[in-house]
């Protein structure tokens, strides 16, 4: 298989807590943030800082989550 995005980030959203899980090409790590603010921001710099191009999410469709790209 050839890999097509080598930063990616996978995230698992619950209820009180967002699991995220990065991987590049020398990194690997999965951390849990809390899904109030000050930690969501939290995980968007810790995504940033690794240099991640790419992020996939999974969800229960009960739950209603407000997402954007920036350009």
């Amino acid at each position: 298989m050839d890999v097509i995005h080598t930063h990616v980030c996978g995230l698992d959203v619950h209820k009180k807590n967002v699991v995220a899980c990065i991987i590049t090409p020398d990194h690997q790590e999965i951390r849990t943030f809390s899904t109030m603010t000050e930690d969501l921001l939290m995980l968007v710099d810790w995504i940033k800082a690794h240099g991640v191009t790419h992020v996939a999410m999974e969800r229960p469709g009960s739950q209603q989550v407000r997402t954007r790209t920036s350009g």
